[in-house]
């Protein structure tokens, strides 16, 4: 299962939300950059990037640090955030951008989800963003009707290779991940899933391992490794040591919450 870092981009520089809430938004670095570096260092194998601008704005906003960050790093990269037309996706591409994640339009224009799958197999992410269950869209600023799991097995089917699973409501506070909506949406699929939003200790990073037979890949982790709440170094030894059934009893199927 892979752990993957976050490295969220506001006004060029890294910081993290709340819940989603832009007023709420804590700087961590001016350099993603060198943050970048860092958990590669760490041993990442993957970066996850959120443009936090593009997705208010609706276009990709953070052009230049991402594609330094892409130059400086020699491990795959994923952005997401204003990805809302073909030629956005694909310029992105061109920058060495490994993977490109889609939200927004996958509700307002989920054809262009499977036209880029096709022009670009395996490279097409989903990123579903639900609060109470519900999917959340343009930069989680407006809540739609859509039931996130619906919207994941459509996604499936017009080809997209994983869905990223965010949980606003724990995004940012170190709560613990949603894990029963990650096994109800893992359990409906047949793509990978990968964990996003609550992870706040080594007990919530290995708590996961119990999805790993259901579908779920990988989690995301932000804020607890801004904090120091986690130890990326310390995460991705224990997972690799791990298995889901050696998780304690407090940490598996009983506490799914």
């Amino acid at each position: 299962m892979d752990v993957i870092p976050a490295i969220d981009l506001l006004g060029g520089r890294c910081v993290r939300l709340y819940q989603g809430d832009y007023d709420q938004s804590q700087v961590f670095s001016e350099d993603p950059v060198a943050i970048a570096q860092q958990w590669v260092e760490q041993g990442a194998t993957r970066l996850h990037l959120v443009d936090l601008d593009g997705a208010k704005a609706g276009q990709p906003a953070n052009w230049e640090a991402i594609k330094k960050i892409v130059q400086a790093v020699d491990i795959p990269v994923e952005v997401g955030g204003g990805l809302r037309t073909y030629q956005r996706v694909a310029e992105l591409f061109s920058l060495g951008v490994r993977y490109g994640i889609l939200g927004t339009a996958a509700i307002e224009n989920p054809e262009l989800v499977g036209q880029l799958s096709a022009a670009f197999p395996g490279q097409v992410i989903v990123g579903i963003d639900a609060r109470n269950g519900k999917v959340a869209t343009r930069g989680w600023l407006e809540t739609s009707e859509v039931e996130a799991v619906e919207l994941a097995q459509r996604m499936a089917a017009l080809g997209a290779a994983e869905i990223i699973y965010t949980d606003i409501q724990r995004d940012g506070t170190l709560k613990g991940p949603n894990r029963a909506a990650l096994r109800q949406m893992a359990e409906a699929i047949a793509i990978p899933v990968i964990a996003s939003g609550g992870i706040g200790s080594l007990s919530d990073v290995l708590s996961l391992l119990s999805l790993a037979p259901v579908g779920v890949t990988g989690m995301i982790v932000g804020r607890a490794l801004y904090t120091g709440d986690v130890s990326l170094k310390e995460a991705i030894r224990a997972v690799g040591q791990g298995r889901w059934q050696d998780v304690p009893p407090d940490l598996g199927q009983s506490s799914l919450a």
